[in-house]
């Protein structure tokens, strides 16, 4: 365990300072409002369509996009292998007619 995992256990109350685990619970809650899910976490509310399109457009932002050389790349090994592919089940099929009469 490093340094950061103890730091973070220790912030959530999981261990002591001096790294002994927390003998501290939490209660639990024995009345759940409606807005709560069955762990007792309070329930997510949910988001806007708006804000729901700003997320997407954010995290699509960060994707690593191939450049236009890579995409004809992979574009060209996929065909490949569809084609080869495809000419394995025809043939398999035409030596299986050939060899069934």
């Amino acid at each position: 365990m490093n340094r950061e995992t103890k730091r973070l256990m220790q912030r959530q109350g999981q261990m002591e300072a001096d790294g002994s685990p927390s003998t501290r619970r939490a209660q639990p809650s024995t009345t759940r409002t409606p807005r709560q899910q069955k762990g007792g976490a309070p329930a997510r509310r949910r988001a806007t369509p708006a804000q729901f399109v700003r997320e997407v457009r954010d995290e699509m932002r960060q994707v690593a996009w191939p450049s236009r050389a890579e995409l004809i790349n992979y574009t060209s090994v996929v065909f490949t292998t569809l084609v080869i592919i495809v000419l394995n089940l025809a043939f398999g099929k035409l030596i299986t007619l050939l060899f069934s009469k």
